[in-house]
Formats: structure tokens, C-alpha cells, sequence
């Protein structure tokens, strides 16, 4: 590349994304001349959900600014909590992610998940028809220029991931009102309407139901509730909700 050179330097939060050289202070890029400023920055290793405020000699910029020779630029981290204009708050999530879907769902947050490997091209076109935030660790897929919009998972630890995402979104709480399976709401169930689907003990054991309005899957407090009961109420402790249930 032959071309004006700036100066570039990305907030320490960006140090994953680029290469050694560029983790501490200012570095040069030459750039084509021609080529965004969003180009130059996910040409370095950014996804650009990635990125907050672009500054250009201390003034900020729209991604789509071309650079010219001399200029001094600071790529910032996205603020936290994110706002996401335009639509409700949802996610969308690929196949690696399904743990963090269902426990998104414990939570009452619309999180769409395939749980088949489907290719960038269908996730993305799928972010941008429903709107949804792509939650993924691939960045590849949140580089294209489809998405709605979308989200890196910094960790592969399913509680690290879980509080990085309500952190950065804040999205409202509703515990044990969608359905972890299917994403589904759920609704109250009469014992007599759900009873011939019920093992046995469960039907002995248990009174209080909640049944899936979109699959039909059948709820109630099992001997696994005191685990999700744990995770529920660490994040609205955190972040806010209501942990009715």
C-alpha cells in the first residue's frame, strides 16, 4: 500500500484484535488514500462492533471518513451500556454459543440460537430481517456488512459470557417467562391440562406448572431449579429484574 500515512492507536479493551506492535500507543499505517477509516481499522483487526468513537486529531468521525496524511487517530471502545437504536433489544447467537442462549433465556431475553452451523451468510441475513444483535466469537461473521448489528463474546467461560452481555446491554430481566429450549414465552399450566405428559413422579411431586405457548415444552421446579435459581439471582442482583419465580 502506497498512500498517506497517519498515526493510529487503539484503546487498550482493543488489544485482542491487533497485532502486538499496536497494543501500546501510536503506531503508523500508510494507508490507499481512497479507503474508509472503518476499512483501515478492520483491516488492522477490529471488527467494527467492536469500536466506539473514532477521533481524527481529537475531533470525532463517522467510519466512513477517508483519511489523509498526517492525521492522528484514537479508535475508542464501544461505551457500556450500548445503546441499540431502532429496534427492541435482541440477540441472535451462533452454534457455538448455545449455553449462553439458554441462560439468556432463564432471564426472560429474546435470544435466538441455531444450534446448526447454518454459514456467515445466513446468520447475517438473519441479524439484519429480524434485527437482532449477532452475539459470536467469530470474528469473521461480525465483519460483515449484512449484520443488523453485533456483539464479540470475549470469553469462552459461560458466566463470564453471561455478565459481559447483560454489562454491555443491559437488556430488562424477566426470569422464568421464556422458554430455554425454543425461546418461546411461557405461560402458567394447569396441572390436569399437562398431566399425561408428566413422568409419573413428577406428577406426584409437583403442583405449579409452565408450559411453552410456541413448543409445548412442560415446566416446573425440578430437582435442577435450585442450580438456575443461582444463576438467576446473581444477575439480577447485578443487573437488575425481578426474580419472580
Amino acid at each position: 500500500m502506497n498512500g498517506p500515512e497517519i498515526q493510529i492507536s487503539f484503546a487498550p479493551g482493543l488489544g485482542l484484535f491487533v497485532s502486538p506492535e499496536r497494543r501500546s500507543g501510536r503506531t503508523r499505517v500508510t494507508t490507499d488514500g481512497a479507503s474508509s477509516l472503518g476499512h483501515v481499522v478492520e483491516s488492522l483487526g477490529v471488527p467494527l462492533t467492536e469500536a466506539g468513537r473514532l477521533r481524527v486529531d481529537g475531533r470525532i468521525v463517522d467510519t466512513s471518513h477517508v483519511p489523509v496524511a498526517g492525521e492522528t487517530v484514537e479508535v475508542e471502545v464501544v461505551t457500556r451500556p450500548q445503546p441499540v437504536p431502532g429496534a427492541p433489544l435482541r440477540f441472535l447467537l451462533d452454534v457455538h454459543l448455545g449455553t449462553l442462549a439458554r441462560r439468556l433465556r432463564l432471564l426472560g431475553v429474546d435470544a435466538a440460537y441455531e444450534s446448526e452451523d447454518i454459514g456467515d451468510p445466513a446468520l447475517a441475513a438473519l441479524s439484519a430481517r429480524e434485527r437482532r444483535v449477532m452475539l459470536s466469537r467469530d470474528r469473521g461473521l461480525l465483519r460483515r456488512r449484512e449484520l443488523w448489528a453485533g456483539a464479540y463474546v470475549y470469553s469462552d467461560r459461560p458466566d463470564e459470557q453471561l455478565r459481559d452481555v447483560l454489562e454491555r446491554f443491559a437488556p430488562p430481566l424477566a426470569p422464568w417467562t421464556r422458554c430455554t429450549a425454543c425461546n418461546g414465552e411461557l405461560s402458567d399450566a394447569d396441572k390436569d391440562a399437562v398431566r399425561e405428559r408428566l413422568e409419573r413422579g413428577t406428577e406426584k411431586t409437583y403442583d405449579v406448572f409452565a408450559e411453552c405457548v410456541e413448543c409445548g415444552r412442560v415446566y416446573w421446579r425440578g430437582a435442577h431449579h435450585s442450580r438456575l435459581e443461582e444463576i438467576v439471582s446473581e444477575a439480577v442482583r447485578e443487573f437488575g429484574g425481578a426474580a419472580a419465580g
